[in-house]
């Protein structure tokens, strides 16, 4: 995130989702853990203290769970990518995103906490 923008975000949003490569992955599902934290000049929010001059975190929650909902994606990658676009789409505010996904339970022969993607994106890219 830059240093000059504020920064509004969710931390580990539990998501069920069909998104993989195996066909198991598309039938069964699994969770996955989703970071996302928006670049946003948040001075005027904080002036005014109204809602309408900052990004609602339940806002983002609700589209990211939509596009979980939504995705046929193979690659977590697709979905970062379609959320951070979708997040500059809804939200003229931000300016920044950086998303991370999570997915426990990626088929890996051995034992690790999570594999995942983070991207960054910035508007106008």
């Amino acid at each position: 995130m830059s240093k000059k923008l504020d920064t509004v975000f969710l931390e580990g949003v539990e998501l069920f989702g069909y998104i993989g490569v195996f066909e198991d992955e598309k039938r069964n599902g699994q969770t996955f853990y989703i970071d996302v934290e928006l670049g946003v000049d948040l001075r005027n929010a904080g002036r005014s203290d109204i809602l309408a001059q900052t990004v609602s975190y339940a806002e983002v929650f609700a589209l990211a769970e939509q596009l979980m909902d939504e995705a046929r994606c193979d690659l977590i990658e697709c979905y970062a990518e379609q959320l951070s676009e979708e997040i500059f789409s809804y939200f003229d505010l931000v300016q920044e995103t950086k998303i991370t996904v999570r997915k426990p339970e990626a088929p890996i022969d051995g034992k690790f906490r999570a594999a995942g993607v983070t991207i960054r994106r910035e508007r106008d890219e």
